[in-house]
């Protein structure tokens, strides 16, 4: 996993490693070599410009363009201002070529911008950031240092103008910024340099998970089974009970008066199951549910996990609901705000204080899902396809992770790996898919 750290946690990080015995100038010295290495390897050969800032940005600069000018690279340096810090000034002291000035700068085949980081709490002046954007448009390719310059790095708000990088490098860490939208579609290619310090992995990247082995010995109901609940809405829940079926629960049943048409043969429909078998690996419960908050209740009286999405979120009531609940909740901005209110902070703070205070695993959907855990822990989902954005895809997503949940994977893990796998269906079902087509997916990511 790749770990994500605030700007506060990433200061905390380097001032450990400095205090372990690495000079604030070898960590600067990683950063730039990584840097010129990203663009060698990325661009190739090609002229470069680096914009250089005054603060440890722009130092990061100075020394990515002397590893470019050692290996052959045409490059320039055009600086907004003088450095005015002192491990930024050590690095422009180290630069033998000249320096020209940001307003005058010609622009190159390859941007690098490296004027502001982490630390940017405010937009770039006006002057400034028509000037790195017209560079960016009249350039081939823009690389960015560990932010693009415009980015706070906490929320991913855009604070002013932001070009869009065709590649990001961070350093240390990934931000949060590189996982939250708006930053999130600026950023391009993310890659991560190690720089020598240790970062926390409770903040992540998730990535392509561990799934449970099916055992030589394995049978329909220790592989993991999945009770769903219908409602109202018969086509919802069949796309659930579908995709927990794909996604390698042992058996799958709904309860429900009626039959639902569009169900595999494979899943069972009954109205005479009880939620005492104690079999259930896992409940699912909202998807088409509509306004019959019986059914949510019915799902409280069990002690087996359970998976509480669309309509169900909205029968909640008050989130200390869940405690003792072993939940997985998957609430979209509009039930997240419904169930919790206006939560203050960024979206992963607000993730975790739901976390927190419901004592259930939140999956805050969006184009840029959190996965938190009550103990802290946050998963920050990799890029997944807009045609995301249909119908359908929700119930997919819960009836995903319900089977996750079932075959074993404690609740923050499948939440986790049914996020990862879902935005990996939806790459290979294509940008004319609908929440249909992301079933016949699932067993080509698994």
């Amino acid at each position: 996993m790749r770990p994500i750290l605030t700007a506060a946690a990433m200061r905390t990080a380097e001032e450990q490693a400095i205090a372990a015995g690495t000079s604030i100038e070898t960590l600067m010295g990683r950063a730039g070599a990584s840097l010129a290495l990203a663009v060698l390897r990325f661009a190739g050969p090609e002229p470069t410009l680096v914009l250089c800032g005054p603060g440890n940005n722009g130092g990061d600069g100075y020394v990515a363009a002397r590893h470019l000018a050692a290996a052959g690279v045409d490059v320039r340096i055009a600086a907004m201002a003088e450095p005015v810090t002192d491990v930024a000034r050590w690095a422009r002291g180290l630069w033998s070529g000249p320096v020209e000035r940001l307003e005058n700068a010609k622009p190159a085949s390859v941007l690098v911008d490296c004027l502001f980081g982490t630390g940017l709490k405010r937009g770039l002046e006006d002057v400034v950031q028509q000037r790195l954007c017209d560079l960016s448009r009249r350039s081939q390719l823009t690389v960015c240092a560990d932010l693009p310059s415009g980015v706070e790095a906490d929320s991913g708000a855009i604070l002013s103008a932001v070009p869009k990088a065709h590649l990001t490098v961070s350093f240390g860490a990934l931000k949060p910024a590189h996982r939250l939208m708006p930053a999130m579609a600026c950023t391009g290619r993310l890659v991560l340099a190690d720089i020598g310090i240790a970062a926390d992995l409770r903040w992540h990247e998730i990535t392509r998970p561990e799934l449970p082995p099916i055992a030589p010995d394995a049978h329909k109901y220790n592989r993991g089974l999945v009770h769903a609940l219908a409602g109202k809405m018969p086509g919802a829940i069949a796309l659930a009970a579908s995709a927990a079926a794909r996604t390698g629960a042992g058996y799958v049943r709904v309860s429900t008066s009626r039959v639902i048409e569009h169900l595999p043969a494979a899943v069972v429909q009954t109205d005479t199951a009880t939620l005492a078998d104690p079999r259930i690996g896992c409940i699912l419960v909202g998807p088409g549910m509509g306004d019959l908050p019986q059914i949510l209740t019915l799902a409280l009286t069990s002690h087996a996990p359970k998976v509480i999405d669309a309509d169900g979120i909205g029968q909640i009531g008050e989130p200390e609901r869940l405690r003792g609940q072993d939940a997985i909740v998957t609430p979209h901005a509009g039930e997240f705000a419904k169930l919790f209110g206006d939560l203050p902070g960024t979206k992963a703070e607000q993730a975790l204080a739901a976390a927190e205070r419901s004592g259930a695993v939140i999956v805050f959907k969006g184009p840029d899902t959190l996965v938190a855990s009550p103990d802290g822990r946050l998963g920050f989902a990799p890029p997944a396809p807009s045609w995301l954005a249909t119908a359908g895809t929700g119930d997919v997503l819960a009836g995903m992770i319900a089977a996750l949940r079932a075959r074993g994977l404690p609740a923050f893990e499948a939440a986790s790996a049914g996020v990862w796998l879902h935005g990996r269906a939806a790459e290979r079902a294509g940008p004319a898919m609908i929440a249909d087509d992301l079933l016949a997916s699932i067993p080509l990511v698994l």
